[in-house]
């Protein structure tokens, strides 16, 4: 049985500072005398007692390190706990939701899924708004730490490729995570600065553009107001459109880019996959749109790239309905949703470094095939591929089907018409946002779905967004022995 004291000892810690993080849109609310204040302050107050007492309660187990099952068990408790306590608002307060759909909001912003159930936007509390992207844009800084510090630690879907590219950790997490955490903090802070600035200068109000850069450089998706990026013009669209595809580079890069070296970011074969596939896409749904459709050109063009940007990159956002283009269109923007961006980015889905060792180890095998007694190892980008991190891959593979099999399954049986399900299970397995169906509201929430499809989709954000095979091990009887 793992100790369970240096786990429960960090989940207490980052749950006290998502209770002093209610305290932002608490002051919000207050100066703006609205009363909802009073639930942010609640639920503050609630969240940093509940996280001092279970830090206190295991202090005795801190350790310099973290053991593997300790690792696994830090990364799927951090993003089970804290939706459960980011939630508290939205039931003590606006919108007054009950607690599955509180649940479903929340666990929504952590996963940075983006998948609403709330309707009326425009009218929520200022606090309220401000708390939705404040998840949204934590949750995406942790997934860049998760990614970065305990994936390739735990081996999950062949991360263990990046142990070598001068972010090893080893057996011990803690001490060089801290390390690597300074860093992409102050680069994504930086970048959701720089974004909030272009924003106003495209025309934004202040707190539009606090909430919207938040939720851009998170790839999470919650807007303002129902419209979501239709409200705003040309401008603004455009420079979403440009941040979603920086955001779905690796931070790392950012990283070793702030540091004066620009050379690894141009040489990474993922980051020039990504922009050329991205592009294909663009093309591909632009060309079929101009001979279907009379409109501006100006208009398709900027439609089109931005929403098939915003499902590649799974931050969400809409200008209009993908599924109103036609059958081609739809299936192209699923497919951009089910590769997702970078590793090491705040996107999400299978990550584009999965399909490259995928698209290497099939042609190296046909090769092999041709050639049986050549010595053709898998590489990526010039480098060898380990065979660990190529059976990883598949693995990863494999599970992702079946899961996203069982997820549609699941919701269809819950009442959802087919259409509905497969969409839902899409967007909820590959954190992308959106669903398409006759039960899906005219703002794009899912607030019409019934609960125990609401509640197939919380499990399925939180296996999506860990990567799965994280929060499966968890469920092996062998885990928990020795």
């Amino acid at each position: 049985m793992p100790d369970l004291r240096p786990v429960g000892f960090i989940i207490g810690l980052l749950t006290a500072v998502l209770g002093l993080a209610m305290l932002v849109p608490m002051a919000v609310d207050w100066a703006a005398g609205d009363p909802n204040w009073w639930s942010f302050l609640a639920a503050s107050v609630l969240t940093v007692l509940s996280g001092a007492m279970v830090a206190l309660a295991c202090g005795g187990g801190r350790a310099q390190g973290l053991t593997l099952r300790q690792s696994f068990l830090l990364a799927t408790g951090t993003w089970a706990a804290l939706p459960a306590f980011g939630a508290l608002p939205f039931v003590l307060g606006a919108p007054g939701a009950g607690w599955l759909d509180a649940l479903f909001e929340a666990m929504s912003g952590m996963t940075t899924t983006g998948t609403t159930v709330f309707t009326g936007l425009d009218a929520l509390p200022e606090g309220t708004l401000l708390w939705r992207s404040i998840l949204q844009w934590l949750g995406g800084l942790g997934i860049v730490i998760v990614a970065l510090i305990f994936l390739p630690v735990m081996k999950v879907g062949g991360m263990q490729h990046f142990r070598s590219e001068g972010f090893d950790t080893l057996g011990k997490v803690l001490p060089r995570a801290l390390d690597i955490s300074r860093a992409l903090v102050q680069v994504y802070v930086a970048l959701t600065a720089l974004c909030a600035l272009v924003y106003v200068a495209a025309g934004m109000g202040g707190f539009q553009a606090l909430n919207h850069a938040m939720t851009t450089i998170a790839t999470g998706g919650f807007s303002t107001s129902d419209a979501s990026f239709a409200q705003f013009g040309p401008a603004a669209q455009y420079a979403a459109l440009t941040f979603m595809i920086v955001s779905g580079f690796p931070f790392v890069r950012f990283v070793q880019l702030a540091g004066g070296s620009v050379r690894p970011l141009w040489r990474d074969v993922q980051v020039r996959a990504y922009v050329r596939w991205s592009f294909y896409a663009i093309a591909a749904v632009f060309a079929y749109r101009l001979w279907h459709e009379d409109g501006p050109v100006e208009q398709v063009l900027r439609e089109t790239a931005f929403n098939v940007v915003s499902l590649w990159s799974g931050t969400g956002y809409g200008t209009a309905d993908p599924s109103a283009w036609g059958g081609f269109p739809l299936v192209v923007v699923m497919v951009a949703g089910l590769i997702g961006a970078c590793t090491a980015s705040t996107g999400c889905s299978l990550k584009v470094f999965r399909y490259l060792v995928l698209f290497e180890a099939i042609k190296t095998q046909l090769r092999r095939i041709h050639s049986p007694n050549r010595v053709l190892p898998v590489r990526l980008g010039g480098r060898p591929l380990g065979e660990d991190v190529v059976n990883s891959v598949i693995a990863l593979f494999a599970l992702f089907l079946f899961t996203f099999g069982v997820t549609a399954v699941l919701l269809s049986l819950s009442g959802l018409a087919p259409r509905t399900a497969i969409t839902a299970a899409w967007t909820a397995i590959c954190n992308v946002g959106p669903a398409f169906g006759p039960e899906v509201g005219a703002t794009g929430a899912v607030d019409g779905f019934p609960a125990a499809a609401k509640a197939v989709m919380i499990v399925a954000m939180l296996l999506g967004r860990l990567e799965l095979l994280s929060v499966l091990v968890l469920l092996l009887p062998r885990f928990w022995r020795g």
